[in-house]
């Protein structure tokens, strides 16, 4: 379900200027919210719900399964962070991953 949704709402090679509109799109962009001294983030409520949803299995799944992925969740835990926090930060991370993976690059060979 979370590749099908994913090839979904991406559509077409181009549709996105940067990795960053794609994570806009996907609600992975994160919004500051402060008060205060204390400068935080959380993620954008707005978007793709089903991609942002297909983001949030994928997550999920990595921090059960991925050994980087829960050798970066207890080093996020030893700073303090709480576990939305990490799952905001995860879920941007695997978002700019998808776009390299899906936008392709310019071959040098094409003039």
């Amino acid at each position: 379900m979370s590749a099908a949704q994913l090839v979904v709402s991406w559509s077409h090679s181009g549709r996105f200027r940067s990795e960053a509109a794609f994570a806009s799109l996907a609600g992975v962009w994160p919004l500051e919210v402060s008060s205060g001294r204390i400068t935080r983030h959380r993620l954008n409520r707005f978007g793709d719900r089903q991609l942002n949803r297909a983001l949030h299995v994928i997550v999920n799944w990595r921090m059960l399964h991925d050994d980087r992925t829960r050798a970066y969740l207890n080093r996020r835990r030893a700073e303090q962070k709480s576990d939305p926090e990490i799952r905001r930060c995860l879920k941007r991370y695997t978002a700019r991953n998808l776009y390299r993976i899906m936008e392709p690059t310019p071959s040098l060979d094409t003039p």
